[in-house]
């Protein structure tokens, strides 16, 4: 069962999966969620990293809130289950990031 983070475990999750990485290509906390938009080459580029993605998801049985419009997916991560954010949702942020 995944367990919700503290503030301080947020402030150094996001930094470590932030770190080298260009301000528009940072996750960001908005709320008790973890957001990030994505920005692909063309509408399939996006659908199939979507698709790629949904395989993880299921396989950590964790599974974004995401909005996806042409060649931008908009994702917002958290974890139902503890009303916040967990290790669940980092795991998932460096997938979509590994895979983009």
């Amino acid at each position: 069962m995944a367990e919700k983070y503290s503030a301080q475990q947020i402030s150094d999750a996001l930094a470590t999966l932030n770190d080298g990485k260009e301000p528009e290509q940072q996750w960001q906390i908005e709320g008790d969620k973890l957001v990030k938009t994505f920005k692909f080459k063309s509408f399939i580029r996006a659908f199939g990293w979507m698709s790629q993605i949904a395989i993880w998801a299921e396989k950590l049985n964790h599974h974004p809130e995401w909005f996806n419009v042409y060649n931008r997916v908009d994702v917002k991560l958290t974890t139902h289950d503890v009303d916040g954010i967990s290790d669940l949702d980092f795991k998932l942020a460096n997938k979509m990031d590994l895979f983009s």
